[in-house]
């Protein structure tokens, strides 16, 4: 038996520390299954093989907005780092293994003045997409208060001393033991649609965080965004099909 990070700098001709980041941002598969943890001790025979991140694609492009289609595994900071020589900044940020719709606009412009307040005055329609172990048979809304703590890392719970926090889901589809929903939030507390989901006991797959099932990714897509007369869409990615 050997720790995971070391078998995989030998396999992959790495050095220790870029085998332990890419454990570490979820990209290494053991056998088949998503590695969580560097130190993991593993025999010997272990095969590895390496997530590969797609080139994020620009879906749509004026003088006031920019739209990004984020593939999982990438940070949104990074993401900006792209094009903030050009002036973009973040208007809003998805989880590092959630993909799908990203704004950026010019910073201190006044559309991005404009869209700052229509974030806070829930103005904005966020759809996303997730697949969810468990059957939910109806739609219904979820209003649990949310509160996070961060130390190092941010973790949210339901709290009823939290912020509000409001989530709609509808199911699509069920295949199996698993639900396509559709998810509707107005509010957006960090991990929002994570921590409400599991709350109902249907966490999202790939979602180790949280309660759910491993997988090779975290099946949450931020699918369509409506904001100051805009409309973006991503589609869905192949991994959501039941």
């Amino acid at each position: 038996m050997q720790k995971a990070y070391k078998l995989l700098a030998v396999q992959k001709n790495l050095s220790h520390s870029q085998a332990k980041a890419l454990i570490d941002r979820g990209l290494v598969l053991a056998n088949g299954k998503k590695l969580t943890l560097a130190r993991t001790e593993l025999p010997q025979s272990t095969s590895f093989s390496l997530i590969e991140i797609p080139k994020p694609q620009v879906l749509f492009r004026d003088e006031n907005l920019l739209a990004i289609d984020k593939p999982a595994f990438v940070e949104s900071y990074d993401l900006q780092s792209h094009y903030q020589d050009e002036g973009w900044r973040l208007l809003h940020r998805l989880d590092r293994e959630t993909s799908g719709v990203i704004l950026l606009t010019k910073e201190e412009s006044v559309f991005s003045k404009k869209a700052k307040e229509a974030f806070k005055k829930r103005e904005v329609y966020k759809e996303y997409q997730a697949v969810v172990s468990g059957i939910i048979a109806e739609s219904l809304t979820i209003n649990k208060p949310i509160s996070t703590t961060k130390r190092g890392f941010a973790r949210s719970k339901v709290d009823k001393n939290g912020q509000e926090a409001i989530t709609h889901i509808e199911p699509l589809s069920v295949v199996g033991k698993k639900t396509l929903l559709k998810v509707i939030i107005p509010t957006g507390r960090t991990h929002q649609i994570r921590v409400h989901l599991s709350s109902l006991h249907h966490p999202i797959i790939g979602d180790n965080f949280y309660g759910g099932v491993s997988a090779r990714r975290l099946l949450l897509h931020a699918h369509k965004i409506r904001l100051l007369g805009y409309e973006i869409i991503s589609a869905l990615p192949k991994e959501f099909s039941l």
